[in-house]
């Protein structure tokens, strides 16, 4: 397909994984995952108070817009250069334009933020855990594009100093 192609994606690369094929893969997987994982609450464990029934909604539904503002700006802005592959694009320039200006991985953070944001919504420990696990690889993932960026674009040291790297303003 036209579009793997253009991403980056190779019959050589997801033999020796050259351009982070498999953490794509992973990244799919772990997606999925949290998608069916069921949802845990500790027996016995309940929330009496309608007042923090409702905090727990409008803190998930501040989460989730965060997320869905991120990953739509960063799609937006990313344009062209988007590739699902930590490896850049080797027609892409590095985007530190809209949201870029104050996150270095939008998606990624998008995708925590809503992770947690479900979460807080189900108050479940399972979604707990696996959205810890996906900061994790996400954390791991930008590590890695981030060895490729800096390679390809001698601005982008600068660049990692004054922004952030997943959460704005926090991380």
């Amino acid at each position: 397909m036209k579009i793997l192609t253009d991403w980056g994606f190779t019959r050589e690369g997801w033999h020796n994984n050259s351009r982070g094929e498999y953490l794509v893969l992973l990244q799919g997987l772990l997606l999925l995952g949290f998608a069916i994982l069921p949802v845990y609450q500790p027996p016995g464990f309940t929330i009496a108070s309608t007042q923090l029934i409702y905090l727990t909604w409008i803190l998930a539904s501040i989460l989730g817009l965060g997320a869905l503002i991120l990953i739509a700006k960063g799609l937006i802005d990313l344009g062209k250069n988007l590739t699902p592959l930590p490896y850049p694009r080797e027609d892409g320039e590095l985007i530190k334009t809209g949201i870029y200006e104050i996150v270095r991985h939008p998606l990624y953070g998008g995708l925590i933020l809503a992770a947690f944001g479900w979460t807080i919504f189900q108050i479940s420990l399972s979604h707990l855990i696996a959205s810890a696990i996906l900061l994790i690889f996400f954390d791991i993932k930008a590590r890695r594009e981030e060895t490729w960026l800096s390679e390809k674009y001698p601005e982008y040291s600068e660049y990692r100093q004054r922004v952030k790297k997943l959460i704005p303003g926090i991380y």
